[in-house]
């Protein structure tokens, strides 16, 4: 009798021993990746209160162990919110935006007059300020090129007007680059008289300062952007 007593208390321990371990693995697997006291809580940090993690952690035991909503919040999958009866159905994600387009080239007539003495290529200070509104307006586009071109009236030779327009181009070129336009984005080319505006009617029979001031409009800098929008 004591030997049955003995044999059947240590069956007793052994059941609840077992049952002692499953229930412990039964938590533990539940808990996986996190550690645990002896009464299968999971351990935090005294001083930040996060959850104290153990080698075998991984962001899938995270998500399934039941102590991953309290340690691990952010890798917990979002719930689907519910849509009501009759509720309208909910807005589809925008479609993605269509590559930027070669903008058409912009062009901005210069005065040659406003910018440069009669005759001359050195900038005057009206026409420094008329450039630098030129720059505050490209500081908030997005360009890639930037063609500077000069016109001249008809008075003169051919040789002299193309050797200005192109004097009068490279100071416009010069000055947009000192204020900051990157060097390899600004072109300067002159066209000296080949591209009047005016026609040859529209002056004739004037003289001395009356012709001057009918070949105003040939006297110009053109400053062409082109890039994207």
């Amino acid at each position: 009798m004591k030997t049955a007593s003995k044999a059947g208390c240590a069956a007793v321990f052994s059941l609840f021993a077992l049952s002692a371990t499953m229930a412990f693995a039964q938590v533990n697997a539940k808990n996986q990746g996190y550690l645990v006291d002896q009464n299968y809580g999971v351990v935090t940090s005294s001083t930040t209160g996060l959850c104290w993690r153990t080698s075998d952690w991984t962001p899938a035991r995270a998500i399934a162990a039941e102590a991953g909503k309290l340690c691990d919040p952010d890798l917990q999958p979002k719930p689907v919110a519910a849509q009501a009866p009759g509720a309208p159905a909910a807005p589809r994600a925008a479609p993605p935006k269509p590559a930027p387009e070669k903008m058409v080239p912009q062009k901005i007539n210069f005065s040659a007059d406003a910018l440069f003495d009669f005759d001359k290529a050195e900038l005057k200070p009206e026409g420094k300020a008329m450039l630098d509104d030129l720059i505050r307006v490209l500081q908030g586009a997005r360009y890639e090129v930037i063609l500077a071109i000069g016109h001249t009236d008809r008075i003169g030779t051919a040789q002299y007007n193309q050797k200005l327009s192109v004097r009068r181009a490279e100071a416009v070129k010069q000055y947009l680059v000192g204020k900051g336009i990157e060097p390899n984005r600004v072109y300067a080319e002159g066209k000296g008289k080949t591209q009047p505006l005016t026609k040859p009617a529209d002056c004739k029979g004037k003289r001395g300062k009356a012709l001057i001031a009918c070949y105003q409009p040939d006297r110009r800098v053109n400053v062409e952007v082109s890039g994207t929008k």
